[in-house]
């Protein structure tokens, strides 16, 4: 993990806005200090590549789609006057189409893959391993009544290419609360990331191993039968969501694809609470990043649009209305600022 420089630690320590406040729809009481264990990235060659384009783990149950028909307002996304195409922003461009978006994506996660782990740790100088490390100790996967044999739970990691949630939540389900009848789906629009992801799953134990599968998929639009309505337990989808092409679309998609009760969880950069915070941490944002992208990856304008996403991104009041017009319910507060709201967890849980 890269040292933090003094500036930016001074600056967090300063804020230390970043209480923990009741996570809505947490079984865990477990604490955010909670370590989870690194997985190697040694390779072993006796496991055949993954592939799904469907996905029995997911199951196929006949329920009908339930996706709130609220018709949701996305501030980035409107309707060109001249037709019905929709329009929405590439990091601070406007009047982008939808397509050429999930297009100009598809190309930074491209060029990106292959040092997307590394960048993470220098961008946010290992901060994103605490949050994710948090994000999935508060959802507690794995956890089980005094069934016997325990639960099985069938969750769908979004945007997971490269497996950092899916990895941690497998082994908390299966290590931590020795729930080995938990199923994770790693699904991604782009199949450079899923790539790393299958390579690094190689490393992972053979039992988890098994319980891994991966889905290349629009999350605006999944496949009806490689994910059918109701047949989730549990959505997740870390620093992805900002870069669809259409926010809402892919609520309403989430709504769909879990039962009633299934809980939508999502970890994202936020909007920053303390004044002095926020001036490093955008001073960091818009000077180091795109330069470390071109010195770390050769690659300064993904990191340069990675900035700008962020910077787009709803305020954490704001994404959770957008998570309650797409028909969840989102208890008390409904998100949980981390490191004084530069990342946010957000919750919300499909009606019984």
């Amino acid at each position: 993990m890269a040292a933090r420089p003094s500036v930016l630690s001074a600056a967090i320590r300063a804020s230390s806005s970043s209480r923990t406040h009741p996570n809505c729809f947490s079984s865990s009481s477990s604490s955010s200090s909670r370590h989870v264990r690194p997985f190697s990235s040694t390779l072993r060659n006796s496991r055949p590549e993954l592939s799904s384009t469907t996905n029995p783990a997911l199951g196929d149950n006949g329920t009908s789609n339930s996706s709130n028909s609220s018709n949701s307002s996305n501030s980035s996304t409107n309707t060109t006057a001249a037709g019905r195409d929709k329009t929405t922003h590439f990091g601070f461009q406007d009047g982008i189409s939808e397509s050429e978006k999930t297009e100009r994506v598809a190309g930074v996660f491209h060029s990106v893959a292959e040092s997307y782990d590394r960048m993470n740790d220098l961008m946010s100088f290992g901060w994103h391993r605490v949050w994710k490390d948090h994000f999935v100790s508060s959802l507690n996967p794995g956890l089980s009544s005094s069934s016997t044999p325990p639960n099985p739970q069938r969750i769908l990691d979004v945007a997971g290419g490269t497996g950092d949630i899916a990895f941690r939540m497998l082994h908390h389900a299966h290590v931590i609360n020795r729930n080995p009848s938990v199923h994770v789906t790693i699904s991604d629009i782009n199949p450079s990331m899923l790539a790393v992801g299958k390579q690094r799953s190689l490393s992972l134990p053979a039992s988890q191993q098994a319980n891994l599968s991966f889905l290349e998929a629009d999350a605006t639009s999944f496949d009806a039968a490689a994910v059918p309505s109701g047949s989730l337990d549990l959505y997740t989808v870390a620093f992805g969501i900002r870069n669809f092409s259409n926010i809402p679309a892919a609520l309403r998609e989430a709504h769909r694809v879990l039962r009633p009760g299934g809980v939508f969880a999502c970890l994202e950069f936020g909007k920053v609470t303390s004044p002095l915070l926020d001036a490093v941490y955008k001073r960091w944002s818009f000077a180091g990043i795109p330069m470390v992208g071109q010195l770390v990856a050769g690659d300064r304008d993904s990191y340069q649009y990675l900035v700008e996403s962020i910077e787009r991104f709803p305020s954490q009041p704001d994404f959770r209305r957008m998570i309650e017009e797409a028909g969840f319910v989102v208890g008390g507060r409904g998100y949980e600022d981390l490191t004084g709201g530069v990342a946010a967890i957000h919750k919300g849980m499909k009606p019984l």
